[in-house]
């Protein structure tokens, strides 16, 4: 991933609102069994772990996936191996505070797959497993909120664009590891701290985009129905 703004907050009051899209980007490495599979996510830049677990949320998607991220989908669809892709598809990137972490669990889930038999997974040759990585362009909406009521508010029109950005690309960014959302609501008084905690506690990874927009607009109806009782 290449870098992007370091915060939406453009200054002691507003949340300026911005959207994106992800190019996708080769990488160059392929593999086509288990083993390779293993060695390559020793080597392959952060960026690609990080497409390859968020970034089917900006995709287009015909159907429900059947697992959270690329790696599991592979290691069932071509490998045929479905209790590694149930192993890897637990592995949650939000509980991890840094790419390396989260690498070192997948090499760890792989390598205990690899040791539990001689005979290695292949894959057809026409399912091979490509690495790929994203470079996230960023553009500013023209739009800003000043109070979290009216956060709440223009939540429900956010584009997956901005759901993305602000929610999940965030924790990225953030030296909090946090989404832009909470970051923002926590700077404006003790009195918001309860709807704050509230935004954190929701998990992105086990959802969609539209699902994390109908998540926070419930979040936030109800903290701001409770401030008005």
């Amino acid at each position: 991933m290449t870098a992007s703004p370091s915060h939406t907050v453009s200054d002691d009051v507003a949340f300026t609102i911005r959207d994106t899209t992800l190019v996708t980007q080769a990488t160059g490495l392929r593999v086509q069994n288990l083993r390779e599979f293993r060695h390559a996510l020793t080597q392959v830049p952060p960026g690609s772990i990080y497409h390859h677990f968020w970034g089917r949320f900006l995709r287009p998607q015909f159907a429900e996936p059947e697992y959270n991220n690329d790696f599991a989908s592979w290691s069932w669809h071509a490998l045929h191996e479905r209790a590694l892709a149930e192993r890897l598809s637990m592995a949650n990137p939000a509980d991890f505070s840094s790419f390396r972490e989260l690498r070192e669990e997948l090499v760890e889930i792989v390598e205990s797959r690899l040791d539990e038999g001689e005979l290695v997974p292949w894959a057809r040759a026409d399912q091979q497993f490509y690495f790929l990585q994203s470079q996230i362009i960023v553009f500013d909406t023209g739009l800003s909120v000043r109070t979290p009521p009216e956060m709440g508010d223009a939540i429900s029109h956010l584009s997956a664009g901005s759901i993305f950005y602000h929610f999940i690309d965030a924790r990225r960014r953030t030296p909090e590891h946090a989404d832009d959302f909470s970051c923002w609501i926590m700077d404006q008084g003790p009195e918001w701290l309860p709807l704050a905690e509230a935004v954190q506690a929701i998990d992105p990874y086990f959802s969609s985009l539209p699902d994390l927009r109908r998540d926070l607009c419930t979040v936030f109806e109800q903290h701001l129905q409770d401030k008005e009782a």
